[in-house]
């Protein structure tokens, strides 16, 4: 009893925000700790997050045409990386195939953002394309539909992957124009790739187990938002789509009850029904007289006979969008702050009682940066890939097959405001190095945060100059400049008093 007593007090109010430390995720009784791995395989409803991206769901027409600029806007400011390889060699194979794949490596940041999960295959095939007529076959970037990949086991400590299967359903037809279909499954490990075809195949095109040359599985899993305790990612779409769907209905009610309102009714007074109908739809009257139901249309009847007691208006009820406005305003906004992109990726102007674009822009980079660190090592490892199969492929070692990644910056720079910057700076650090408040490597290297060109002020390594030798060379190039502009004045003084 007194145990439970502490468990109960240990546990506390945050019980209400866990699963709990006991039962589902195992116990600590008796000195033993046994928790069961349960990795979560719940994918993104894909064909939905496609849907919603293109706007061809019914049930959120209204809504979802803010999903694509959402999408769009976090791809298009993360663009494509660089890749940086020590060896020259190395570096011109990345540049040769890297410079082929720039559109295809910005559709996987898209689709990664928009469905959660994308994979990319590297796979040395045949060439058979008469515009490559120098290559017999070549390594091509090849994006694999998230659906098509039916399976991904995992080492249950490294988290590494050690097998895909890849299932993909082809139609084709025979030389009698009958369409027929069959199925492949690739299963990639990495010593062997075991292929079955099923169905009605052409062929040439069996079953076969071979062994994987390259010793990795040449398959790269791009998630967004990645969670250790599940093994897809997320998309960026499933935390507005309650949101969207919202949007969609509130616009849709609101357009309806205008339609539905915005035509006037007439409204007569009438001392006299019959008489009223007697001199302008005597056909509806002789109809309410035979005991049918009489319908009367004004089309025709530009002009109507009233006596002095009658009278007609118009009723015209006010638009029911007006109502809407306010709640879809609120919607839009909590789109906004779900999806943690700013409100001029949208086309909307910003007023003066909002924050500007230059306002937040800062919170843009920082999410975009987020998403850059998310994909770095994919993209390292898809790199390190290309060169190990070149390699393979070839029979060229490189010295190093370790690649860097740098990006580009997320906005063009302002120079005018740059220079400012830097100016300011400068003149604070010179005040304070006089005044004796910072060293001079400390001012050096919180300058180089600023200048991409500065090296850090001293180095380990005796072949990359640090930023103190920089500034002695360029000290002693002024100095023998001075010496020379000097000389060169004396050189000229002499000539003068010879030629006189």
């Amino acid at each position: 009893m007194a145990k439970q007593g502490w468990l109960k007090k240990t546990v506390g109010e945050i019980s209400k925000l866990r699963q709990g430390i006991f039962g589902k995720f195992g116990s600590l009784i008796g000195g033993h700790w046994n928790v069961p791995y349960v990795l979560n395989s719940s994918r993104v409803d894909y064909e939905l997050a496609r849907q919603l991206y293109h706007n061809t769901h019914d049930d959120y027409k209204l809504g979802a045409g803010f999903a694509k600029p959402i999408i769009n806007t976090l791809a298009g400011f993360m663009g494509v990386p660089r890749f940086r390889c020590q060896d020259e060699e190395g570096q011109e194979v990345l540049d040769e195939h890297i410079s082929r794949w720039v559109s295809r490596m910005q559709r996987v940041h898209q689709l990664c953002l928009r469905d959660g999960d994308c994979f990319v295959m590297l796979a040395n095939l045949e060439n058979d394309d008469p515009l490559y007529p120098d290559e017999e076959n070549k390594i091509d970037f090849i994006i694999i539909p998230p659906e098509q990949v039916a399976d991904i086991e995992v080492d249950p400590i490294t988290r590494r992957p050690k097998a895909y299967t890849i299932k993909a359903r082809t139609k084709w037809k025979d030389e009698e124009g009958q369409e027929k279909e069959y199925t492949v499954l690739q299963k990639f490990t990495t010593d062997r790739v075991v292929l079955k075809v099923e169905g009605d195949a052409p062929e040439g095109l069996t079953s076969e187990i071979r062994p994987n040359s390259w010793g990795f599985i040449p398959i790269i899993h791009f998630r967004n938002e990645p969670e250790e305790t599940e093994l897809y990612g997320t998309s960026e779409l499933e935390s507005i789509e309650p949101y969207l769907k919202v949007y969609h209905d509130v616009m849709l009610h609101a357009m309806q009850g205008s339609k539905m309102h915005s035509t006037p009714r007439l409204k007569l007074k009438l001392r006299d029904v019959q008489a009223f109908l007697q001199n302008n739809f005597p056909e509806a009257l002789k109809a309410v007289q035979r005991g049918e139901q009489a319908n009367i249309d004004l089309k025709g009847h530009e002009l109507l006979i009233f006596t002095d007691e009658d009278d007609a208006s118009f009723i015209e009820a006010q638009s029911a969008i007006g109502d809407a406005e306010a709640l879809l305003k609120l919607l839009f906004y909590c789109i906004v702050d779900v999806s943690e992109v700013p409100e001029f990726a949208f086309g909307v102007h910003t007023p003066s009682s909002h924050a500007s674009v230059k306002e937040q822009m800062p919170m843009l980079i920082r999410r975009v940066a987020r998403k850059r660190e998310m994909v770095t090592e994919n993209w390292q490892t898809l790199a390190r890939m290309l060169l190990v199969m070149h390699s393979k492929k070839t029979g060229k070692k490189f010295e190093s097959y370790e690649v860097g990644i740098t990006w580009d910056a997320v906005i063009e720079r302002d120079e005018k405001e740059y220079a400012d910057t830097i100016n300011t700076l400068v003149n604070a650090l010179n005040t304070a190095l006089f005044g004796g408040f910072i060293s001079l490597d400390a001012a050096v290297d919180l300058l180089a945060q600023y200048i991409d060109t500065m090296q850090e002020y001293a180095t380990d390594d005796p072949t990359i100059p640090g930023e103190r030798e920089r500034i002695i060379k360029s000290w002693i190039m002024r100095r023998r400049l001075e010496d020379g502009e000097g000389l060169e004045e004396q050189r000229q003084e002499i000539e003068r008093e010879i030629e006189s």
